[in-house]
C-alpha cells in the first residue's frame, strides 16, 4: 500500500505544551496559575485548587524533536490536545473558563500556521453551559474538535448537569477526544507502572460503559466521540455489556451507541488491532500515538504493518482516511 491511496496520513492522539503558555504562566499574567522552573527545560504547573502537575516532558514543548519524529515515521499531520494533567477542571468558574482561553490562545500560536497540525481546544468542563456556547466559537477559530478528560473532578460524563455540552456538541457535529485524567490514587495501580498500563484504559473502559448504559452516542448522534487507547476493554466486554442490557433493558443498548463511536490505535498488538476494527462500526479507527509519552506507540504505522488481516481498504482509512473525513483535516 503506498502513499498515494491515502489522502494525508494522520495521527490522531498526541498532546503538546505550547512554550507559550509556560511564558505567560510564569509571567504571572494567567490567574491561579503559576510555574516553576526546576530546571533548565523543567516545569511544572500550579493551578489553583489541585496538586502541583508532574514535571513537564520537554518533548511536549520541543516542536523540533516532534516534526522530526513525525517525518522519520511518516506522519503528515498530527492531533494535538493538552496534557492531561493541564484540564484544570478543579479551578474556580471563573478561572476555569480564563484558563481554557489561554490553552486554545497559545494552541492556535503553534498550530494554525502549520501544516504539520490540527489542534483540539480545551474546555471548562465544570461550567457546562460555558463549554457548550464555547464549542462553535473554537470550532470558527479553526480546532478541528474539542478534548476532555473521562470525567470532570467527580463528576461522570453521563451526568445530567453535562447535558448542554452534549447538545452542543452534537448540534455543531462536533468532534470530542475523549482522554483518561491523570489519578495516582487508586494504591491498586500504584507500583509495576500500572497507572499508564492499566489505570488509565480501565478508566476509558469505565467512562464509556456509563456513556453507553445512558444512551449518549444515540441520543446526541451529532456528536463525534472519539476514545483513546482503543477504547480501553470496550470490544472484548461488548458482550457482557451486551448481556447487562438484556437484564436491564432500561438501560441504553451498547451496541447501538458503540456503532456511533471512534477509536485510536494504540493497542499496540496487530490481533487486538484487527478485533478492534471487527467490534468498531466500518472506517471507525484511527492512526494514534499518544506523543510523546513513554507508553505510547513510538512506531504507530508498524502494528498496521503487522495486523495482516486487515485489508488495504481498511489500513488505508486508518492511516488518514477516517480522520480526514472526520476532522476535515486540511488537504495542503
Amino acid at each position: 500500500m503506498g502513499q498515494a491511496d491515502i489522502m494525508r496520513v494522520v495521527d490522531i492522539h498526541a498532546h503538546l505544551v505550547p512554550i507559550g503558555l509556560v511564558k505567560r504562566a510564569q509571567s504571572g499574567s494567567i490567574r491561579g496559575v503559576e510555574v516553576r522552573q526546576h530546571g533548565e527545560h523543567e516545569y511544572s504547573f500550579h493551578l489553583e485548587g489541585s496538586d502541583p502537575t508532574r514535571s513537564l516532558p520537554p518533548k511536549l514543548i520541543d516542536t523540533g524533536a516532534r516534526e522530526s519524529w513525525m517525518d522519520e515515521q511518516g506522519i503528515d499531520v498530527q492531533v494535538v490536545g493538552t496534557w492531561a494533567d493541564l484540564f484544570g477542571y478543579e479551578l474556580p468558574p471563573e478561572l476555569a473558563t480564563e484558563w481554557a482561553q489561554h490553552l486554545n490562545n497559545t494552541m492556535l500560536e503553534v498550530t494554525s500556521d502549520s501544516p504539520h497540525y490540527e489542534a483540539l481546544a480545551s474546555l471548562p468542563m465544570q461550567v457546562p453551559g460555558k463549554a457548550a456556547e464555547m464549542i462553535p466559537m473554537v470550532l470558527a477559530e479553526g480546532f478541528v474538535g474539542v478534548t476532555i478528560a473521562t470525567r470532570i473532578g467527580a463528576t461522570e460524563l453521563d451526568a445530567p448537569e453535562l447535558e448542554p455540552f452534549w447538545h452542543a456538541l452534537s448540534d455543531c457535529q462536533a468532534a470530542v477526544f475523549i482522554h483518561p485524567g491523570y489519578s495516582d490514587d487508586d494504591p491498586r495501580t500504584a507500583d509495576y507502572g500500572l497507572i499508564n498500563a492499566v489505570g488509565r484504559p480501565v478508566d476509558t473502559t469505565i467512562a464509556l460503559a456509563r456513556l453507553l448504559a445512558a444512551g449518549i452516542p444515540t441520543r446526541f448522534p451529532g456528536a463525534r466521540i472519539i476514545l483513546a487507547h482503543g477504547g480501553g476493554a470496550l470490544p472484548f466486554i461488548l458482550g457482557r455489556l451486551g448481556r447487562n442490557y438484556e437484564l436491564f433493558p432500561d438501560l441504553s443498548d451498547p451496541r447501538s451507541g458503540t456503532s456511533h463511536l471512534y477509536f485510536d490505535s494504540v493497542v499496540f498488538d496487530p490481533d487486538a488491532l484487527c478485533f478492534l476494527v471487527e467490534k468498531a462500526a466500518p472506517d471507525a479507527v484511527m492512526l494514534g500515538s499518544d506523543y510523546p509519552f513513554p507508553i505510547g506507540d513510538h512506531t504507530p504505522k508498524k502494528v498496521l504493518e503487522r495486523a495482516e488481516r486487515l485489508t488495504e481498504t481498511q489500513q488505508a482509512a486508518i492511516l488518514g482516511h477516517t480522520a480526514s473525513k472526520l476532522l476535515e483535516i486540511r488537504t495542503n
